[in-house]
């Protein structure tokens, strides 16, 4: 990672426009950067040295994004975002050394909405940030936004709450917004570039982080979530909502991952990385 001078914060009326940060991560030098770097973007930043630290902090100041590094003593970061979640939506960006697919999709699974991995440019950790507070902002509608319905769904995006037959589906913040763009483009089908685009805002990143909340939100809505009826995967290309449920396929679930694999780039290598000069990696 990226060293950087002792920041030199701004003044306390200056500071904080744009919103407040929790930072979590055990490692000081890395915390050091990730403040300083954040401070100086215009963020208002509290930092915590473990989970039960994070935990309290985030009670006591809720902050409006959450920067978590996965390895902390006592209650590893998928534990800490899992208890966060507990308390409503929060966006939620993992930090991490441990860049094995599996803990990616891990870490999303548990709710988060980006994942970066150790050494990483704070520079570009800072714009991650700018991006998924910018959705989550814009995620929240204005009164009187239309309700979305169709296949047995129906969205209410002014009240954030989704149903699936009348039963209420918990979920997160971002599987609530590709359900709702879904919603809106029925019949249409969408690339993960496009989609990461559309609904996280992205125009670089780990598209395996579209395949997990696509499969996510299958598991939640549904009926049988190895045989898709309504979020097909049109073999080779992406995704589409079909309102009109037709007969669905055991393959549908397993082509989904296959076709992602085949169509998208290596994701390890999807993040640009900055090596480390000074402090410690883990």
């Amino acid at each position: 990672m990226e060293n950087t001078p002792p920041a030199r914060h701004p003044a306390p009326g200056s500071q904080g426009a744009r919103g407040r940060v929790l930072v979590v991560d055990d490692d000081p030098t890395v915390a050091e950067v990730v403040v300083g770097y954040l401070h100086r973007a215009g963020y208002t930043v509290e930092q915590a040295g473990d989970g039960p630290a994070a935990l309290t902090r985030f009670a006591a100041h809720r902050p409006d994004l959450v920067v978590l590094d996965l390895m902390l003593p006592a209650m590893d970061g998928f534990e800490v975002c899992r208890r966060m979640r507990e308390h409503g939506p929060v966006p939620v960006i993992m930090l991490t050394a441990r860049g094995d697919e599996e803990d990616r999709i891990l870490g999303l699974e548990t709710g988060a909405d980006d994942y970066v991995t150790k050494p990483f440019s704070p520079r570009e950790l800072v714009l991650r940030v700018d991006s998924v507070l910018r959705r989550a902002r814009a995620a929240v509608p204005a009164d009187g936004a239309a309700l979305l319905s169709g296949g047995g769904l129906s969205l209410d995006p002014a009240a954030r709450q989704a149903y699936r037959d009348g039963r209420g589906l918990a979920l997160t913040l971002r599987e609530f917004d590709l359900l709702a763009f879904l919603l809106r483009h029925p019949g249409k089908v969408f690339g993960r570039e496009e989609l990461m685009r559309e609904v996280w805002g992205w125009d670089f990143g780990d598209l395996s982080t579209v395949t997990v909340h696509i499969r996510r939100l299958r598991g939640k809505v549904e009926t049988d979530p190895a045989r898709p009826r309504l979020i097909r995967t049109v073999w080779g290309v992406g995704y589409r909502l079909d309102l009109e449920e037709g007969p669905g396929t055991p393959a549908d679930a397993d082509r989904a991952g296959a076709g992602d694999r085949r169509d998208g780039a290596d994701p390890a290598a999807a993040v640009p990385v900055v090596p480390p000069t000074g402090g410690r990696s883990r």
